[in-house]
């Protein structure tokens, strides 16, 4: 655990008590502060309570009278669609709003790092789609070639319950625009932007503001290197706002959409292969079609990402494509579950928007799609171009036929239950075909995560190969 520095001494309240709320008040409590803590939920605050934490009802008057701060949970709303209650009067009371991301680089650095050889770097990555695995994949090519190294944020460990650094080691930090948008400390080495495109929409008033919210790990955070994918126009903002000129290696574009030849540092994958170019000329390039961990060119963009941070760090490229090869991929994501009489089973159950899903589709060429569930806002037709792959469409959720109705020119078929359209699915599916699940919705309708879902998928597949 990181203790938390600068408010020794001090009373801070705590908002939301999920993980990240309880690691901050924890962490708040080693670092000498005195943590109040609440939560909407009488479960929360029935286990924070049991934990030793004082409560107190934030949402009575006068509750912040000795309050030095708040630290609120990433999941709760602060300005769109409507600021929580509570949050409202902490700003009325002049209390200054942050959650465990600003804790963290707060606190972070400690004075034992001067006596280290190599200072311990933070690497943040951000982005629409992609975020998990690019992470995962920067830890996991760190740890194969013997860099000390850790995950958390979205992924792994909650950012607090991370151990204090050693001597060369590199924090790797998955932030979603939840985390990045109210921190009040952003400080990385090396930031990544992965993509973007349209999702938490409510959450942030809009598009330019949930871009607002990814741009901030740049704009503030003030980064030694920026890793930015150039794709969507965002990126290319994004690249020309912080880059000096085009030379300014400082600033890594990544594509899997355009050959990037230019004077500055490149990092593109096309037809399968990636490619290192700086100063004008290629220095490195990988083939990544045979990487099974690695599928499809979304992954592609997630490799060409974790690369160059690699790259940035100072790894060699022969010693980064080893890791990549061995790279096992994340569950829930483009995850491959199961092969049976020819027919491949991959669980892509993260694909919860209309641009992931259509990533995950245009990875396989014949495609039994099993779709549907909590569908997001601006419909499915800008992901039925990718699904010319699929050879038919089984759609599940409490909605499935509103859902099946908006895939014009695309065999679907109403199944409702996963069981339905894993059987479906099996029952018809042809050698050289992939059952693959990437439902284009959020999963709230039927399960209460995207894991969830992508478990009883994996379940089904089991039960159903298992009975053949």
């Amino acid at each position: 655990m990181i203790p938390v520095r600068g408010y020794e001494g001090k009373t801070v309240a705590v908002l939301g008590l999920g993980r990240s709320g309880r690691a901050a008040a924890r962490a708040l409590r080693d670092g000498g502060a005195t943590p109040v803590v609440w939560d909407d939920s009488a479960t929360g605050r029935d286990a924070a309570e049991a934990d030793g934490f004082e409560l107190r009802d934030l949402t009575k008057a006068q509750a912040f009278q000795d309050v030095a701060a708040i630290i609120t949970s990433p999941g709760i709303p602060h300005l769109y669609p409507a600021p929580h209650p509570v949050i409202a009067a902490a700003w009325e009371a002049g209390v200054p709003v942050d959650n465990d991301i600003g804790l963290f680089f707060q606190s972070f650095a400690s004075e034992g790092f001067e006596d280290f050889d190599t200072a311990p770097r933070v690497v943040a990555v951000t982005g629409s789609n992609g975020k998990s695995t690019t992470s995962a994949l920067i830890h996991h090519i760190l740890a194969e070639c013997g860099r000390p190294s850790q995950l958390a944020g979205n992924i792994g460990l909650g950012v607090m319950d991370l151990e204090p650094a050693v001597d060369g080691e590199v924090v790797v930090l998955e932030l979603s625009s939840y985390q990045t948008d109210l921190a009040r400390s952003l400080t990385p080495d090396i930031a990544v932007f992965t993509n973007l495109s349209p999702d938490h929409l409510d959450r942030h008033g809009g598009p330019g503001g949930y871009f607002a919210a990814k741009r901030r790990l740049f704009a503030e955070g003030g980064p030694d290197r920026a890793i930015i994918g150039v794709d969507e126009p965002e990126g290319l903002y994004l690249a020309n706002q912080l880059a000096q000129g085009p030379t300014d290696d400082r600033v890594i574009a990544t594509s899997v959409t355009q050959k990037l030849t230019g004077p500055g540092w490149h990092v593109f994958a096309r037809k399968g292969f990636l490619a290192e170019w700086r100063k004008g000329r290629q220095v490195a390039s990988i083939d990544l079609r045979d990487i099974p961990g690695l599928p499809g060119s979304h992954n592609h963009q997630n490799a060409c990402a974790a690369f160059a941070v690699a790259r940035a760090l100072g790894l060699g490229p022969k010693a980064i494509e080893a890791a990549l090869h061995s790279y096992p991929g994340l569950p829930h994501r483009s995850q491959r579950i199961a092969e049976k009489d020819g027919v491949v089973f991959v669980n892509d159950s993260k694909a919860t928007n209309v641009d992931a899903a259509a990533k995950a589709l245009s990875a396989f060429p014949k495609i039994r799609w099993i779709c549907g569930g909590l569908e997001k806002e601006g419909g499915l037709e800008a992901l039925l171009p990718a699904a010319r792959s699929v050879t038919k469409a089984y759609v599940i959720g409490r909605e499935a036929e509103a859902f099946a109705r908006q895939l014009t020119g695309i065999a679907a078929e109403v199944c409702t239950t996963m069981e339905r359209a894993v059987t479906l699915a099996i029952e018809e599916a042809e050698p050289g075909e992939t059952v693959l699940l990437a439902p284009a919705a959020a999963s709230f309708d039927q399960y209460d995560n995207f894991e969830r879902r992508g478990d009883d998928f994996v379940a089904c597949v089991e039960a159903a190969l298992a009975a053949r």
